[in-house]
């Protein structure tokens, strides 16, 4: 890992996953850290997924439309065949 200095933010924001399920090592969830601290863009980001996550968790079978429900489990299925 890099330090912050020379971190980008697209580098973050492939991290961002692997932070929200603590698989990051210590060093790198630390300069991760750092760059949420001082980047405001990529601290919204991070935001703005917790946030979706938080309120997808909330979602019942029966809240989502099942056209809609059809297309999400049809996009998950080829996501995870590849």
């Amino acid at each position: 890992m890099t330090s912050y200095e020379d971190f980008p933010c697209a580098e973050a924001v492939t991290m961002v996953t692997d932070y929200f399920e603590g698989a990051l090592s210590v060093e790198d969830r630390a300069v991760l850290e750092r760059h949420l601290a001082m980047c405001d863009s990529c601290a919204t980001y991070v935001d703005q997924l917790r946030e979706t996550i938080r309120l997808a968790g909330r979602l019942r079978e029966e809240d989502v439309p099942p056209p809609v429900m059809d297309v999400l489990v049809q996009a998950f299925r080829d996501t995870h065949r590849k």
